[in-house]
């Protein structure tokens, strides 16, 4: 049987990377997703080729009424919401000594606010579903120096603890609320995120993400890079019933390079 048949899906930042990779896997086990972000060119296509259980919002999650929006969309377009994943992200602020309130602002916007709001807006469809299943995305640099620069590794904490306090809160309505926090993932967040690979050419960004590959498989154990299904495999055990009794965790995703890490790293 499949694991998520018969249930419904929003995925922010869902056009590239680890979104993209995650509907693509929630669909191949039974759920209908919809895939919300910026990019509505890179949306619609996706959603045209992953069929009919899959749907395009287009979204932009620094603002709060375009996700209230995408989870409104959510249940008129599949009628109820029983897994919401806090995707979307990419990099804010700049070094110690050069970033400003403008980086912070919309760092805080883009990482930390978009996750409580999300939670926010997605707690009363659940509430009347039932339960349902909040994941977040953070990171390792949440909980390890010189994984990215403080202001994200600072936002990326707060959406690990908001993770662990709003789960314990949901627990009396059966709403699971986890964090993931993945390591060295080759996707385009680190030549600038979608916006910037969303500018090159396939074949340019194929040729950076190989390249990033790499480079990455010399940081952890494991050797190899994470790729984004190793992030949606695992939002697929927290969505399913194989994670029914998991609730406010992190999962760390990173081929064991928090337990290798040094200065050097």
């Amino acid at each position: 049987m499949k694991k998520l048949k018969d249930k419904v899906a929003l995925i922010t930042g869902g056009t590239s990377g680890i979104g993209a990779e995650t509907a693509r896997l929630f669909i191949d086990e039974g759920a209908k997703v919809v895939i919300s972000g910026r990019s509505e060119e890179k949306g619609s296509k996706l959603a045209d080729m992953l069929g009919d259980n899959a749907s395009y919002c287009l979204s932009d999650i620094t603002k709060e009424e375009d996700i209230q929006n995408a989870i409104s969309y959510t249940t008129n377009t599949f009628g109820k919401l029983d897994i919401l994943f806090n995707n979307a992200g990419g990099p804010v602020g700049a070094g110690l000594e050069e970033v400003t309130q403008k980086d912070i602002d919309y760092g805080v916007h883009l990482l930390l606010a978009s996750v409580i709001l999300g939670t926010r807006y997605a707690i009363s469809p659940m509430r009347e579903n039932g339960g349902g299943c909040i994941i977040n995305n953070s990171s390792i640099a949440g909980i390890r120096y010189r994984q990215g620069d403080p202001l994200y590794s600072a936002l990326k904490a707060g959406v690990t603890h908001f993770t662990k306090m709003s789960g314990v809160e949901l627990g009396k309505d059966n709403i699971r609320v986890n964090a993931i926090s993945p390591g060295a993932i080759a996707t385009p967040i680190f030549w600038g995120g979608s916006g910037v690979s969303n500018t090159l050419s396939d074949e340019e960004n194929e040729r950076k993400l190989k390249k990033l590959e790499g480079n990455l498989a010399k940081a952890v154990p494991l050797k190899r890079s994470g790729h984004a299904v190793d992030i949606a495999e695992a939002a697929l055990y927290l969505a399913s019933d194989a994670g029914s009794f998991v609730t406010c965790q992190d999962i760390v995703v990173d081929g064991g390079r928090t337990a290798m890490f040094n200065e050097d790293s």
